[in-house]
């Protein structure tokens, strides 16, 4: 096959990406040509400086009835590493969501926060007091490495200190560094024309789909490694650490329609040591920016790469790229995740709160008032913030003599503390889905909070209170909120109805499988119930319930219950 035979397949975002002059495209042109929307083409080149174009679907039939155009606005998405941001970072993303955003915050399964509702309009002016506390919204979208996740508990010590390190060596080697960000949002100083931004890693293609890392340590797997296209395991002796087993091909999305589209748990690779990791990093990348499939984005992401080529082949490409063999991977094992939640000390004198924050909408509603309880501490005690990619927050470096007032913060806004959410509720998590997403099929955020209720109901009446398993919803297949790869995950399907699938496991391991289909949001309650009493009279000691749906098998589950696919 000729060069020019496979530029005629390149899908048509490839050629919009070469097309942008690293990511410039007509950005400036269409800020301010007077429509308050942007044309489909800009929208892609927007997605790498961290936004998207959306609508409120709520309103979409009362509109057009009216003749009137969509109500677009744009979800603007920050590049937190870690998730770490400092007390007046979270507040300028307060009053950002206040002034232009839709007053609320929303903390992603990637540590980060996104805003929702900005107008065109203020874009520009939202994009630059983000950066006015040393954020950034390029790479929080588009086809580049995205957010590097890593474990949000603030321990101390020398292992901590190196995993923050390569954190941040990692997000810079990684990074696009394309001017045109600065140059169109902050005012920067432009390239002289027909002279090319320096892109050493991307290129003008950058990747062909998004990439995911996350930095695990082992036995505590809060980052869920194995959804990540790089999962990143740390391997220590006390605080010493040993070095990493990194794990390759894992992600979340699929298309119903598409039976060659799917979920895929990370695979281990190989182990390198702490010298070794970012040069291995950027040649993992650096083989999926060449060999990536740029024809079908369906068909982009590192995950089909993976299965394409082999492991072997893989390995073989990243040892000749490094110049250097490298070692078998590790065994690994996951048996204390946690999400981090309620008091725990730092090992510095000083203690975290993590707060529970319901599908991570920071929100003020009657009766419960988080947005305001939090501005309340962040100003009175300016704690570091650890977002997390349960959805939660984490207050750190408190003292042990504000915990009172803190309780107290919490308590007169109607915020529960860890002890008063019941575990069905504090192991659950659901994607924005309507009516913002434009590719939602079903309620997700707004659906699950109600139907976590019936189920606390189901599992009190079956004195299961103190059961673990996650709980995760999305209203659509491409799989935000990880719905393959916890415990039970329900996947929008059609308006109302979702998949249900089972056997995961609260380690988040490996990959669950499609139990039931299309099934009526208001049938699910009763359809745990059946399952529930089941591993009630039939589990072994000490099982967890996902772990019970592998064992028994889902072919055997979905016959005992009479359930055919």
């Amino acid at each position: 096959m000729s060069e020019q035979d496979v530029d005629q397949q390149l899908s048509k975002i490839e050629g919009l990406k070469v097309a942008s002059r690293q990511l410039r495209g007509d950005i400036v042109k269409e800020l301010k040509n007077g429509k308050i929307y942007f044309t489909e083409e800009t929208i892609q080149i927007l997605k790498f400086h961290g936004m998207y174009q959306q609508d409120d679907r709520d309103l979409r039939a009362a509109r057009r009835k009216a003749g009137e155009e969509k109500a677009y606005s744009m979800m603007i998405r920050a590049r937190i590493p870690g998730g770490i941001l400092s007390s007046q970072a979270y507040l300028q993303f307060d009053r950002l969501s206040q002034t232009y955003g839709n007053q609320t915050l929303r903390v992603t399964t990637r540590q980060t926060f996104q805003i929702h509702g900005v107008l065109k309009e203020n874009i520009k002016q939202t994009i630059k007091e983000i950066n006015d506390v040393m954020i950034t919204t390029l790479g929080g979208c588009g086809d580049q490495v995205r957010n590097t996740l890593l474990c949000p508990f603030p321990h101390h010590g020398p292992l901590h200190d190196q995993l923050k390190e390569h954190l941040y060596q990692l997000v810079d080697a990684l990074s696009a560094k394309t001017k045109a960000y600065h140059e169109i949002w902050l005012d920067g100083e432009k390239i002289a024309f027909g002279e090319p931004d320096e892109e050493p890693l991307y290129g003008q293609t950058y990747l062909p789909r998004k990439f995911k890392l996350a930095i695990a340590i082992e036995g505590d797997n809060c980052v869920d490694v194995y959804a990540n296209d790089l999962g990143i395991v740390a391997h220590r002796d006390g605080d010493t650490l040993l070095g990493y087993t990194l794990l390759v091909g894992g992600g979340m999305g699929r298309n119903h329609t598409k039976a060659d589209t799917y979920a895929r748990a990370a695979s281990p690779l190989c182990f390198v040591t702490p010298e070794q990791l970012i040069d291995a990093a950027i040649a993992i990348v650096s083989i999926q920016r060449d060999h990536g499939n740029r024809t079908d984005r369906q068909h982009s992401r590192f995950k089909y790469l993976i299965d394409k080529v082999g492991l072997p082949w893989f390995k073989e490409e990243l040892e000749r790229r490094l110049g250097t063999s490298l070692s078998e991977p590790r065994a690994l094992h996951f048996e204390g995740t946690s999400d981090h939640l309620g008091w725990q000390a730092q090992g510095d004198g000083r203690f975290a709160l993590g707060i529970f924050i319901e599908n991570g909408r920071i929100i003020d509603r009657e009766g419960f008032q988080i947005k305001t309880a939090l501005r309340e501490i962040m100003t009175r005690f300016q704690p570091e913030i650890h977002l997390t990619t349960s959805q939660n927050l984490i207050l750190c470096d408190l003292e042990a003599q504000d915990r009172q007032e803190i309780e107290a913060t919490l308590k007169k806004y109607g915020v529960k503390l860890t002890e008063e959410i019941t575990n069905v509720r504090r192991f659950s998590m659901a994607c924005p889905s309507m009516p913002t997403c434009g590719l939602a099929i079903a309620e997700s955020e707004r659906a699950l909070p109600d139907l976590i209720s019936q189920i606390e109901q189901v599992v009190a009446e079956l004195s299961l209170q103190e059961e673990r398993f996650t709980i995760r919803m999305t209203g659509c297949p491409n799989g935000c909120a990880r719905p393959y790869i916890g415990d039970i995950g329900l996947v929008g399907r059609a308006p109302g109805k979702y998949d249900v699938y089972l056997a995961g496991d609260f380690y988040g391991t490996h990959l669950n499988e499609r139990f039931k289909e299309t099934v009526p949001i208001q049938e699910i309650p009763g359809l745990l119930r059946t399952l529930l009493e089941d591993f009630k009279v039939h589990r072994t000691a000490q099982e967890m319930f996902g772990d019970y749906c592998a064992r028994i098998g889902i072919v055997t589950l979905q016959e005992r219950f009479g359930i055919y696919v």
